[in-house]
């Protein structure tokens, strides 16, 4: 407790006993009062000079002493003051109740730094709302205490109104500090003289002090519960019965609840398997609710047991930590069809049918031979589609091995298999959730996994390896593979039901020896690229060189020519690629031989080629294109209806 008092004024409350002060003091103070009034500069030793200087400056402020009324500020003002102080007033109250016990005929009133009345309690009633300013006022104990900013005591005399004068009532104020040791309001006790000693100033002080200590816990408590509020983390915190205490913004916008959930059990949230792991530490567990609506929430959850009883629920999304893991990992599509470069037929029927699959949902299966760019194709469909702002995630089949397929897909839980990692792991299906995966490579995926596979594209759902619960999971599957999986069906390789579940729509793209013309066209491309990436002069080819690549076979397809291109680029000594620069297998004139043909494709896939022809060919007229295939026009509906293709995508090409 801090108290700047003079030896004076220790001699002025050694003074003050059960009575009040005696005719001698009252006197003396009552004249020295006037004096001052009648202009007296010089302070008589019988007043304390806090005291003189205050009443000095209440005379130059121009205060009439028997004027008693009070000054207000406007209603809004207030309303808004008290709104602000909101916290302040909620912990003062309850100190100045219980300090009212001692003193039953006074009153207690709380002011902010600006001298506003915001509270009062007691007998004596200090409007709320009026100023208590020395410069509004005149000298009274919460102005002075103001004007002084410390502890203060104004006995019934020395107070410069003669309203305040007369009623006999001695006060101490002391100001309310808040963390950063600002004064943010004033406490002040008025009491009869006989209630009113030295001990009394430390009860004010205490109890001011009380109130500040109060508001920094209220402010440290608010802190914390706005950093609990903004966290993107869903904390729910339980009292000792598992009923819920607080839950954060994060945690009520994952479950689509509300406050009213407070003292309701956990459970309320959904049903989930940590209903029983709620006693118990709990790092990362994977987690499924089923919630109200029959929805499904997916989320990593940890519990920490607090040591005064109850725990504290943390929740992240799966669906949000997978999309971290997406930005990290760069399961992003960046081909559109813009990208994918050629104009000989082949391609743009290519491209077109890839035109008609991004504008549906439906699972797709590409074609084609390696090396032809069948991923550009897949991320082209993506990009084109309405899931272009979901992920796209490329999984190679081929390149996982056959007993890791089903947990590098659908994931696994904790303990599944030696070696599964701790707390579990998303598979890529999870990873592709909202989007696109592609399946490259799907003929030689593995029997088992084909069976899951097929659950997938049936249920929309998944379950991860060694867990009872499956998952649903929003994911558009586009296929591919270089086999005849035809053939593989034929030969019990590959199942049935699941090839016609993938060949929904599909398209070949066109080896590169199906579209010379496009070789000049792709060269220079990667040429200039090749160029930029290693900083070198090269502009092109010489006619021998271009001569020598559109003769190639190139059994490699496009991904054989982008490598032969950059190594040329390397070594190139000019402005040009000549026949020395290209790889020796390219120099040796080796072009596909007529009667050669290229390696089986899927029948289907020749079939919806020749529609397509067809129907470009004559602008989409259904009868002259039945006409040129040599089938009924019912039968060419059922088939275009089959491969996913509209006469009027046909007509507005032309």
């Amino acid at each position: 407790m801090s108290m700047a008092f003079s030896v004076q004024d220790l001699d002025y409350l050694t003074a003050l006993g059960p009575a009040a002060l005696n005719d001698g003091p009252v006197v003396a103070l009552e004249q020295a009062w006037r004096d001052c009034l009648a202009g007296q500069v010089d302070r008589p030793t019988h007043v304390r000079q806090v005291i003189w200087d205050s009443w000095r400056r209440s005379v130059q402020a121009g205060i009439d002493p028997a004027d008693n009324t009070y000054r207000f500020v406007g209603a809004h003002t207030l309303a808004a003051t008290q709104a602000t102080h909101r916290v302040l007033i909620e912990a003062a109250a309850q100190v100045m109740h219980g300090l009212l016990a001692y003193n039953p005929r006074g009153h207690i009133n709380l002011t902010d730094a600006d001298g506003t009345t915001l509270y009062f309690c007691g007998l004596d009633i200090t409007p709320v709302g009026s100023r208590l300013l020395e410069s509004v006022q005149g000298t009274n104990c919460t102005g002075l205490a103001l004007a002084e900013d410390h502890l203060v005591y104004v006995l019934a005399e020395e107070n410069f109104g003669i309203g305040l004068r007369q009623r006999r009532m001695h006060c101490a104020a002391a100001p309310i500090k808040n963390a950063q040791g600002q004064t943010v309001a004033m406490l002040t006790l008025t009491a009869e003289p006989g209630w009113f000693h030295f001990h009394t100033l430390g009860t004010v002080q205490a109890a001011a002090d009380a109130v500040s200590r109060q508001m920094a816990l209220q402010g440290l408590l608010e802190e914390q519960q706005t950093v609990l509020e903004v966290l993107n983390e869903g904390l729910v915190v339980l009292d000792e019965c598992g009923c819920i205490k607080a839950l954060n913004r994060y945690a009520r916008q994952l479950f689509g609840v509300g406050l009213e959930l407070i003292g309701q059990p956990f459970q309320q949230l959904g049903r989930s398997e940590l209903s029983d792991a709620l006693g118990a530490p709990v790092r990362d567990l994977d987690c499924t609710f089923l919630l109200h609506n029959r929805s499904q929430l997916a989320c990593l959850v940890s519990v920490c047991p607090l040591e005064q009883g109850g725990v504290i629920v943390s929740l992240r999304e799966n669906r949000r930590i997978r999309e971290i893991t997406r930005r990290i990992i760069g399961t992003q599509a960046s081909y559109t069809f813009d990208t994918i470069q050629g104009s000989s037929r082949a391609i743009q029927d290519a491209l077109h049918l890839g035109r008609i699959a991004s504008r549906s949902d439906s699972t797709t299966l590409i074609l084609g031979e390696s090396g032809t760019g069948k991923e550009l194709f897949a991320q082209a469909i993506h990009n084109g589609s309405e899931r272009c702002n979901g992920p796209f995630v490329a999984v190679n089949c081929g390149a996982i091995p056959r007993d890791l397929v089903q947990s590098e897909l659908f994931g696994h839980v904790e303990g599944a298999f030696t070696g599964a990692s701790r707390g579990g792991s998303a598979g890529k299906f999870e990873l592709a959730d909202g989007g696109t995966i592609f399946l490259d490579e799907i003929g030689d995926m593995s029997f088992d996994a084909q069976v899951s596979l097929l659950r997938v594209l049936q249920e929309g759902e998944i379950t991860r390896v060694g867990a009872k619960n499956s998952r649903q999971v929003n994911v558009r599957i586009i296929a591919a593979t270089h086999r005849n999986l035809s053939q593989a069906v034929a030969e019990g390789a590959f199942r049935e039901d699941l090839y016609y579940r993938l060949n929904v729509l599909n398209l070949t793209v066109p080896p590169l020896r199906m579209r010379r013309e496009d070789i000049a066209l792709l060269a220079q491309h990667f040429l200039a690229r090749c160029a930029r990436s290693l900083r070198k002069s090269v502009q092109g080819f010489s006619p021998e060189a271009m001569a020598l690549l559109s003769a190639y076979g190139w059994p490699g397809n496009v991904r054989e020519l982008e490598n032969s291109i950059e190594r040329a680029t390397n070594l190139a000594m000019g402005e040009l690629i000549e026949p020395v620069d290209l790889p020796l297998e390219s120099r040796q004139r080796t072009p596909l031989r007529a009667h050669e043909a290229p390696p089986a494709q899927d029948l289907s896939s020749h079939e919806m080629h020749a529609i397509v022809a067809a129907l470009n060919s004559t602008g989409g007229n259904i009868r002259l294109a039945a006409r040129q295939l040599n089938v009924s026009r019912g039968g060419l509906y059922n088939k275009m209806s089959r491969f996913g293709l509209s006469a009027a995508d046909f007509r507005k090409s032309l």
